[in-house]
C-alpha cells in the first residue's frame, strides 16, 4: 500500500481486500502466536480449551472428517487440528468482511487500522524472529550430529532428520543464520521497517523452503511469516521495483503513525515498546542459554551415552552369528538421551526402548516403546576401554550381549575439518 494520508480516498477494491486482510491477520495472530507475544500463553489458556473442544467438533460435523482430532498442536505446527483451524479462521475473515462491507460504506479508508494492522505484524514477525534466531546464535535447536545420527543410515533418517542434521553440523552455519534471523528486530521500528522486511523476506522465505522440501511440520506458521512479511513490503513495493529495475531515485517514507497528543500516553507507548524489546532479547537470551543444560550440544549426558557395536551375541547359551537378515541379534547400541536407547537389528531395523539405568547396582532395564511386553532386565559392566556387557533376560530367554564402544571421532562427519585448499573435491 501506498504512504497515503489519513484523508486519502481509497478504492472499494483497496477497502474490501484491506478488511479481509486485516481480519485473517488478526485471527491468525490471535489463534496461532507460536508463543510469539509476553504472556500470550496465559492469556489464551481458557480460548485454547474451548478451541479444543470446537475444532474439533467442526471438523466431525462441518468437514465430516473420517477421524477424530484428537492430537493438537505440539512439535507439529501441520496437525489436523492446526488445519482446521486455519479454515476457520478464512471463513470468520470471508463472512466478516462481507459484513463490513455492507455496514460500512462510508469510510473513506482505514489508514488508521493500517497503522495498527502493521505495528501487530512487525512485533507478530519480528519477535518469532527474534526468538527463532538467538536459539540458532546460541545453537539450541540444531544439534550437532551425535550418536543416534552417527549410527544410522542415511536411508533410514527422514526428510526433516536429514535437514536436521545438515544445519547442526556447522556451528558457524547456525550463528549465520541467527544474525539473519534476529536481524528482524529492524522490523520493531517504523522507520527502518522497510530494510527489516528485506531481510527477514529472504530468512522466512528460506525457511518455508526448508519447510516445505524437507517436510517440516510449521508450514503454516513458516507462510504466514512469509505472507505477512510481503504485506509490509507491499507499502513501498512500487518504489522498490523503480528503483531495482529502472534506475529511478526514489524515497521510501515512512509509515504515518496516528498523532498521540497527551503526553503520558506517549511515554506509556515507549515504556511499553522497551519492555517488549527487553523481554524478548535480554529475557529471552537468558532463557535460551538456560535452556542449553537441558537441550543442545551442552545438555548432560547419561553415564552409558555412547554407540556400541555388537561383538557377541549369546542367546539361551548359543552363539547368534552376525548374519545381514537377523532379526533377532544387535548389530548396535545407541544410547544419547537420558531413558531412551535405540537398538539397530542385523536387518538393520530399528527399535526405540525407554531405559532405567541404575549405575550403583550397575542394572539396566529396556521396555520397547511401542509394545511394552518387550522388556529386557540386564546387569552390565562398563571398562574403561568402552567394552559394555549386557548379561540377563528378556522374557524367559537368557542374553549375554558383548560391545564395544565406537570413537565417534573416526566417523568421516565428524573428523573432516575445515580446508581452504582443496586440490580436488572431498565429496564422499
Amino acid at each position: 500500500m501506498e504512504n497515503q494520508s489519513f484523508d486519502t480516498n481509497w478504492s472499494i477494491l483497496q477497502k474490501i481486500a484491506f478488511r479481509f486482510v486485516f481480519l485473517f491477520f488478526l485471527l491468525f495472530i490471535v489463534f496461532v502466536n507460536n508463543g510469539t507475544y509476553p504472556l500470550w500463553g496465559y492469556l489464551m489458556k481458557y480460548p485454547n480449551e474451548w478451541l479444543h473442544h470446537f475444532i474439533p467438533w467442526v471438523g466431525k460435523k462441518i468437514l465430516h472428517l473420517s477421524y477424530d482430532i484428537t492430537v493438537f498442536t505440539n512439535g507439529s505446527g501441520d496437525t489436523t487440528y492446526d488445519y482446521v483451524i486455519l479454515f476457520v479462521i478464512l471463513v470468520i475473515s470471508l463472512t466478516g468482511t462481507l459484513f463490513w462491507s455492507i455496514v460500512d460504506r462510508r469510510n473513506r479508508n482505514y489508514q488508521m487500522l493500517y497503522y495498527w494492522l502493521t505495528v501487530a505484524i512487525r512485533f507478530y514477525v519480528g519477535l518469532m524472529l527474534i526468538n527463532y534466531g538467538l536459539v540458532k546464535v546460541i545453537k539450541l535447536q540444531f544439534s550437532y550430529p551425535g550418536v543416534y545420527r552417527l549410527g544410522q543410515l542415511y536411508g533410514d533418517s527422514s526428510p526433516m532428520g536429514l535437514a536436521w542434521t545438515f544445519l547442526g553440523f556447522s556451528r558457524g552455519y547456525n550463528l549465520f543464520m541467527g544474525i539473519a534471523e534476529v536481524s528482524a528486530v529492524l522490523l520493531l521500528f517504523r522507520r527502518t521497517m522497510t530494510a527489516g522486511a528485506i531481510i527477514t523476506l529472504m530468512t522466512t522465505t528460506n525457511v518455508m523452503a526448508v519447510n516445505y522440501f524437507y517436510d517440516v511440520p510449521v508450514k503454516i506458521v513458516s507462510t504466514a511469516l512469509v505472507t505477512m512479511t510481503l504485506f509490509l513490503l507491499a507499502h513501498d513495493l512500487e518504489r522498490l521495483v523503480k528503483f531495482l529495475f529502472t534506475g529511478q531515485a526514489v524515497a521510501l517514507p515512512v509509515i504515518q503513525a496516528p498523532e498521540i497528543e497527551r503526553r503520558w500516553l506517549r511515554i506509556a507507548k515507549w515504556i511499553v515498546k522497551g519492555l517488549i524489546l527487553g523481554y524478548s532479547l535480554i529475557y529471552g537470551t537468558i532463557q535460551v542459554l538456560g535452556a542449553r543444560k537441558q537441550y543442545g550440544d551442552q545438555a548432560p549426558k547419561p553415564p552409558l551415552y555412547g554407540l556400541y557395536q555388537v561383538d557377541l551375541f549369546v542367546k539361551n547359551n548359543d552363539t547368534i552369528p552376525p548374519l545381514m537378515t537377523d532379526t533377532i541379534r544387535w548389530n548396535q547400541l545407541a544410547i544419547q538421551w537420558p531413558g531412551s536407547a535405540n537398538i539397530r537389528y542385523m536387518d538393520a531395523h530399528t527399535a526405540r526402548y525407554a531405559t532405567d539405568a541404575d549405575t550403583v547396582a550397575h542394572e539396566l532395564e529396556m521396555t520397547s516403546r511401542s509394545d511394552t511386553t518387550q522388556r529386557y532386565a540386564f546387569q552390565y559392566t562398563l571398562d574403561d576401554s568402552g567394552i559394555f556387557i549386557l548379561n540377563g533376560i528378556q522374557q524367559t530367554d537368557t542374553l549375554l550381549i558383548r560391545m564395544t564402544r565406537k570413537n565417534l571421532q573416526e566417523f568421516e562427519l565428524v573428523k573432516r575439518s575445515f580446508h581452504w585448499i582443496n586440490e580436488y573435491p572431498y565429496n564422499r
